[in-house]
């Protein structure tokens, strides 16, 4: 899980791979299509979507002729629990810190 989060953080840092990771949530997509919807070449988002792949973020499959990419959901459920934990962590802190608070004005 942790290769998950610190290779899918550090994928995700690049403004363009951001944009593939939204444009895939909304479904699976060939390169063409991907690369009609960036300011970059269809070169370029395949470049990119192998550091997605090589990050777990991202995986693809054969479908006739075209390569479809789509994310991956091992990949993305790392990420997202490890945000969970970070943001839960961070809640009981900030009810700790009001509760504290209370207990003083008392």
């Amino acid at each position: 899980m942790k290769t998950y989060v610190s290779n899918g953080m550090s994928a995700l840092g690049d403004a363009t791979r951001r944009a593939i990771f939204e444009l895939l949530a909304e479904g699976p997509s060939p390169v063409g299509e991907l690369a009609r919807e960036l300011p970059v070449t269809r070169p370029a988002v395949s470049q990119h979507l192998k550091v997605l792949k090589e990050a777990g973020l991202v995986i693809d499959h054969q479908e006739g002729t075209r390569r479809l990419y789509q994310l991956n959901p091992e990949g993305v459920g790392a990420l997202r629990a490890y945000f969970d934990q970070f943001w839960n962590r961070a809640l009981r802190a900030f009810k700790q810190a009001v509760e504290q608070g209370q207990e003083e004005e008392q």
